[in-house]
């Protein structure tokens, strides 16, 4: 159904959003710069940023941004949240690393705190680290330890290791462990050969993971060591899994004593509606998992991530100098850490990230631009499917409009505001979108 005020506004061109300069000189200058000092990893910037405030960001040639990608899901709490702000420049203050020699006051507090959230059974132990990708490693390492100490029987009956099943379309990382558990054939075939004993099941199709472990004691096939997911795959496009497959998953890991690994580095942390998507039952089915790694958000802008094993033995497998990383869990970083994670709390960002996805969910699909196929996610993570393969004409579309977004697949784009966003902030985004021209280059 067509939204009448959406339709008139876009219908009056006064209502548009004005185009701006795409490019101004300072960032073409910087962005010159760039290229010759950076490697071609992250290819060109779109531009040069300079500050932020709230959910908006400026460049450096004054232009101002509506930020619907909040550093792909990392702004909880925006730009400058006067709170961040004075919990970092306290403990900068203090100290920002001491090496984990020694512990420090906010990295044991925020351990404690992420164990409450998470609703962690007792003997569960946190593990920090600096990324999505490190805590991943740790996770990939566990299991391997799992598979070896805990499946050893299995392994030498089988006289092969204990494989780790990852999802076709899953993505968790592209450090070498992290890599060889993501599916994107484009990212994986150069740096081949990967790890050995990952494999990969079609995603959502339960036979096929039944099939991979019944597999397991046939000559040269150890048993699963674990399963590896996320409940919302980000990078395919933000696919939510069925939560039938979901407990289905769950109770073969149950059946063959095989660990649950759910990716939460792009889910977690108030992002989908909840502290952490597994406690959604309407994407996990109610299962608990064994091993979650979170990121991301979790310092709200600061680089920090980490693995939580649920319950011992399994938190109890490493012991000191299994695993370990100079700056993880510092108190810099744990202090940015407790103060978004108070701040989520003390303001209601995980109610209001239900409440703003939902408006701009309804928003998107009641705006009346044909281009809009369908909208999908749960809180603040979601896509919205195109009706043609355009999504980077129509990221730069939304970009030299004043709103960002991205394009995570050529007939996708996402949206992923910090979870701060208002009512208003949702409203003026549905505004841009809703304008988008529907005859925009395909990718």
């Amino acid at each position: 159904m067509t939204n009448p005020d959406c339709t008139a506004k876009r219908e009056n061109d006064s209502a548009k959003p004005s185009t701006r300069t795409s490019l101004g000189s300072g960032s073409a200058e910087w962005i010159e710069l760039y290229n010759t000092v950076h490697t071609h990893a992250f290819g060109t910037p779109l531009r040069v940023m300079d500050h932020g405030k709230g959910a908006r960001l400026w460049d450096v040639d004054g232009n101002e941004y509506l930020d619907f990608l909040a550093g792909i899901a990392v702004n909880s709490l925006g730009y400058a949240h006067p709170r961040w702000v004075a919990a970092v420049n306290e403990q900068a203050g203090k100290t920002a690393h001491v090496s984990n020699y020694f512990a420090s006051v906010p990295q044991i507090e925020l351990a404690a705190r992420l164990l409450q959230i998470a609703g962690a059974p007792e003997g569960s132990l946190v593990y920090f680290a600096n990324s999505g990708a490190e805590s991943n490693e740790a996770a990939i390492k566990l299991a391997r330890l799992y598979g070896t100490k805990l499946l050893g029987a299995e392994r030498e009956q089988a006289g092969a290791p204990a494989r780790i099943i990852a999802l076709t379309h899953g993505f968790h990382g592209r450090t070498m462990g992290a890599l060889s558990t993501t599916w994107k054939p484009s990212i994986r075939h150069p740096f081949e050969p990967l790890l050995p004993a990952v494999e990969f099941v079609e995603c959502g199709d339960l036979a096929a993971m039944r099939e991979s472990f019944d597999s397991a004691g046939r000559p040269g096939v150890g048993p699963v060591a674990a399963v590896m997911l996320e409940l919302i795959q980000g990078e395919a496009g933000v696919r939510p899994l069925d939560p039938r497959y979901v407990k289905g998953v769950r109770e073969l890991c149950d059946s063959h004593r095989s660990l649950l690994i759910v990716d939460e580095v792009q889910t977690g942390i108030g992002r989908t509606g909840q502290w952490f998507a597994f406690q959604r039952e309407d994407l996990s089915g109610g299962v608990m998992p064994d091993i979650v790694t979170f990121a991301k958000g979790v310092a709200g802008g600061f680089p920090m991530g980490g693995m939580i094993a649920f319950g011992r033995p399994l938190a109890s497998l490493f012991t000191p100098g299994m695993h370990g990383s100079t700056f993880a869990g510092g108190p810099l970083a744990a202090a940015a850490g407790l103060a978004t994670l108070s701040v989520i709390e003390e303001e209601g960002l995980v109610g209001n990230a239900e409440q703003r996805g939902e408006q701009l969910r309804r928003g998107i699909m009641a705006c009346g631009n044909p281009l809009f196929a369908a909208v999908r996610g749960r809180g603040l993570l979601n896509a919205v499917q195109l009706a043609r393969p355009c999504a980077h004409a129509a990221m730069n579309w939304a970009l030299d409009h004043g709103l960002i977004v991205n394009a995570v697949a050529p007939d996708v784009l996402r949206l992923a505001p910090p979870l701060i966003v208002s009512e208003a902030d949702i409203a003026e985004a549905v505004s841009i979108l809703a304008a988008m021209p529907t005859d925009l280059s395909s990718d």
